[in-house]
């Protein structure tokens, strides 16, 4: 029978390794899966996401017209929400593929909030000026950049005072077994 170490170390991906090539291997990832994010989202948490989700819109506090900045917004879930709240919504994210689902989604004419505005971009290099949002949030995003530490400091730089800043996402168990079981699923 394998180690737990052996069978941590059997599961690396070429998507999850550090350094240089982590831009273009994560674009990759989500280029292949942008079409079944959503469902792979809710087989992966039980559909539990969405009531995360919801909730970090709840700790966000929106007040009508405030500006949003969803970073990783991937194919919009909490972009929609902030916007259903009442924010003006910029949603970035580095994939052209996922945010051509979230364009696909916003295009729904029941909708009875103002939708997001979508733009590709990096959230290492924020394309706005300093002080331009009053809330940013980032879910399951901050592990997919080659720097969480610049992405943090951008997230900081275009917050205006008193900004409120949420990030949502998952840690790694500190416990081997869990861990091991948590990576294998």
């Amino acid at each position: 029978m394998a180690s737990i170490e052996t069978i941590l170390s059997n599961m690396a991906n070429e998507f999850y390794n550090p350094g240089a090539q982590r831009a273009a291997q994560v674009n990759r990832l989500f280029a292949a899966i942008a079409p079944r994010y959503d469902f792979i989202n809710d087989l992966q948490s039980l559909g539990l996401h969405r009531r995360w989700k919801r909730r970090l819109a709840d700790l966000a506090q929106i007040k009508k017209g405030d500006r949003a900045l969803d970073l990783c917004c991937g194919t919009g879930d909490i972009s929609f929400t902030l916007a259903q709240r009442g924010a003006e919504v910029t949603g970035l994210d580095f994939s052209k593929e996922m945010l051509t689902v979230a364009e696909t989604r916003s295009s729904n004419p029941q909708a009875t909030f103002r939708n997001p505005h979508f733009i590709q971009g990096d959230a290492q290099k924020i394309p706005f000026e300093q002080q331009s949002f009053d809330v940013i949030t980032v879910g399951y995003g901050l592990r997919n950049l080659a720097s969480w530490e610049t992405g943090l400091s951008e997230m900081v730089r275009v917050a205006r005072p008193g900004a409120r800043l949420l990030v949502l996402d998952f840690g790694k168990p500190n416990n081997q077994l869990w861990r091991a079981l948590y990576f294998g699923y």
